[in-house]
């Protein structure tokens, strides 16, 4: 994929898609693509998390907390996982496994937080977003 294929790609997944193409632009630059294989996990619950990953192919199983018999979502192409890591310090509060052959753009926090520094305008955005989202 292209740097614009990914800027693309970014305006349509809800939580970047307000952030505006020069911001998404930073975060297509900055992203690391990873392919994950069918049953492998992406994460685990309890892992320190320095990053959030959007699916771009495939799917996943989030099973939240450190068991196996925790609640299970299935989250597919174009959802954000780990939004909060992309914000601050925190742990994983779920583990992620490809339920098939999948990739993901990984974008760190440090990314994350230089690109809102240099766009206040998309942080703006992002807040009132955010925001609505936590009063709901």
């Amino acid at each position: 994929m292209t740097i614009e294929d990914d800027i693309a790609f970014f305006e349509r997944v809800p939580t970047l898609s307000t952030l505006g193409r020069g911001a998404l632009r930073i975060l297509a630059i900055g992203s690391e693509n990873r392919y994950v294989h069918s049953g492998e996990t992406l994460f685990s619950a309890g892992d320190e998390a320095d990053s959030g990953y959007v699916v771009q192919n495939g799917s996943f199983s989030l099973v939240l907390g450190e068991s196996e018999n925790g609640k299970s979502v299935t989250f597919g192409a174009g959802t954000l996982l780990g939004e909060l890591a992309l914000f601050t310090e925190t742990t994983r509060p779920a583990t992620a496994t490809a339920l098939e052959p999948s990739t993901v753009l990984r974008i760190p926090r440090q990314l994350f937080l230089k690109m809102l520094e240099g766009y206040p305008e998309a942080a703006t955005r992002l807040h009132d977003v955010l925001a609505k989202r936590l009063a709901e």
